[in-house]
């Protein structure tokens, strides 16, 4: 890339100004920046998407594979370039798992026995041989995303670029995906470029990081050790962060690392005390009551025989694997899905017997694609539209400030960067000043300082006696929760404080739990237990010594 330039039609600030990058083949470059630093569409100008689909003023040159994507059709690049977008269903052009992984090779010719072999192979290599015959409607989000990253690897193209592939995938199935992209480029010198605002588990596979700030400008570029040191704390992930306050150098890019640091700061004496337990849940009669839920999708149960009630001031995660029932819990507090047996009542209406606008008056709802909710030519005509609903909602610029997004209020949701869309969602249901808060994976293309500002808006909500259920992959935001209920195979197997739930279950342990153990979630709980330590050391050394 020389000097690229790229706004988008109608938009006077440049997405990307300015950008030179030279993509060495054969390596793994993790792209990092805030929610709409251009990381999107950095890497749609890989592929040409950028600027033969979207318009808009293009300045600069890219040379992809030696062919000049403003000369070459993005047609031609598919067979150089697979791509991931961060909302997999944008993607996808047929109805059948198998039948949308051969469809990219379908249009490159490719001969159908050697078609049918790649597909068996990226079906297996990605853990989702059982996915083969189903219909992608019927699917997960995890799923989807598996499903498109399978679509781009069989092809076996020079370069891979993905938006976000983690963003909706389970602990389990991000670490399969990762873990399948980096033999790809260890034993067959596949070319990746990944954008993730969830930099803990890419940061030990990457050669390279690239950092983009504000503007589309690029900031930093280089080893990622090195990149590390430019990120704001709020932007660092929680070891590094961890690493940042304790004043280790160089900071920690694995789990390995940390443990090493933390094994010194141990026979230095530099021992945390451990947080205390959860406090207790609320009280008061439940806003939400779910007593022997059966639902599910034709002739499959999703949600065998669940019990669950939520209160008000309560923030509930729902975690588990993808395919556990979190999303179809959620549907089924809507009445978007039926129950089979069972009673669901939501602030005192039993739902299968509701009005829908009965139930729209006190609840709101952000789906997994919060586009799909976004509508009007402005994001303040999306909170004017929800307001002429709920006169007594909250005020439309206050509610934009809380989330960050107070400069967006002219704008386009469409031309909003993924995070921003999500923030945007919410905002759109917020300012109804609903009684219950239902959220799909809401943190999805967030960056850390807009995901702690939305944290911050739903403990506020919950202060004011709003009930908060969300389902989440997001551990960092579980640990933000009152409580976590754990789902598998549509069965709760544990609830309770994030204290207690995260730490019992390994995969959801957070990355600090996983270094330091206990009750321990987040890098505040340390510097709390080594403050809390040295006061307790304090004490004693002025009482001689003893207890």
């Amino acid at each position: 890339m020389e000097r690229v330039r790229f706004a988008y039609p109608g938009q006077p600030e440049a997405a990307l100004d300015g950008v030179d990058w030279d993509l060495a083949a054969g390596t793994l470059t993790l792209l990092a920046g805030p929610s709409g630093s251009g990381k999107s569409t950095l890497l749609r100008c890989l592929n040409g998407l950028v600027p033969h689909f979207t318009g808009g003023r293009f300045g600069g040159r890219v040379r992809v594979a030696g062919r000049d994507t403003r000369e070459t059709p993005p047609r031609a690049l598919a067979a150089e370039v697979g791509f991931v977008f961060q909302d997999p269903e944008a993607q996808f052009v047929t109805t059948r798992v198998d039948d949308e992984i051969a469809f990219g090779m379908e249009q490159l010719g490719v001969a159908p026995a050697t078609m049918r072999r790649r597909v068996d192979e990226t079906l297996e290599r990605l853990g989702i041989g059982a996915l083969r015959c189903r219909e992608v409607s019927t699917l997960s989000g995890g799923e989807r995303q598996k499903v498109a990253i399978a679509a781009a690897l069989a092809p076996q193209p020079r370069i891979l670029a993905l938006d976000e592939p983690t963003s909706q995938l389970d602990p389990w199935s991000a670490e399969e995906v990762l873990a399948a992209v980096a033999a790809l480029h260890r034993d067959r010198g596949l070319t990746v470029v990944l954008a993730e605002h969830r930099l803990s588990r890419v940061l030990a596979l990457a050669d390279r990081m690239r950092l983009l700030g504000s503007g589309g400008r690029a900031v930093g570029d280089g080893p990622p050790a090195a990149v590390l040191t430019l990120l704001e704390r709020d932007a660092l992930p929680p070891l590094a962060a961890l690493g940042r306050a304790l004043g280790w150098a160089p900071l920690p890019l694995s789990m390995d690392d940390a443990r090493d640091r933390v094994a010194a700061d141990r026979r230095a004496g530099r021992i945390p005390v451990e947080p205390e337990c959860d406090s207790p849940s609320a009280g008061g009669a439940p806003a939400i009551e779910v007593a022997g839920l059966v639902a599910g999708y034709g002739r499959a149960p999703v949600l065998r025989g669940v019990d669950f009630a939520a209160r008000p001031g309560e923030l509930v995660a729902l975690m588990g694997r993808n395919g556990s029932g979190k999303t179809t819990l959620l549907r089924t507090l809507l009445g978007f899905q039926a129950a089979e047996r069972g009673r669901v009542t939501v602030m005192g209406r039993e739902v299968g017997r509701a009005r829908p606008a009965d139930l729209a008056e006190r609840v709101g709802y952000v789906p997994q694609n919060p586009s799909s909710i976004l509508f009007a030519e402005t994001l303040r005509e999306e909170l004017a539209f929800t307001l002429r609903f709920h006169p007594r909602g909250h005020r439309a610029e206050e509610t934009l400030a809380g989330l960050g997004l107070a400069w967006a209020a002219a704008r386009h949701p469409r031309d909003l960067s993924g995070g921003e869309r999500e923030r945007a969602a919410l905002a759109a249901i917020l300012v109804g000043n609903p009684s219950v808060l239902l959220l799909d994976e809401p943190t999805r293309g967030m960056d850390a300082a807009s995901k702690l500002a939305m944290v911050e808006t739903l403990r506020r909500r919950c202060r004011e006696g709003v009930t908060v259920v969300l389902a989440t992959h997001d551990v960092e935001l579980a640990a933000a929760a009152t409580r976590v209920v754990m789902l598998e195979e549509g069965r709760i197997v544990a609830d309770g404080g994030p204290r207690r739930v995260l730490p019992a279950t390994p995969a959801y342990a957070t990355p600090i739990n996983a270094l330091y153990g206990g009750r321990f979630l987040t890098p505040e709980d340390v510097l709390t237990g080594l403050d809390g330590r040295v006061a307790e050391a304090a004490v004693l050394a002025g009482s001689g010594g003893r207890p």
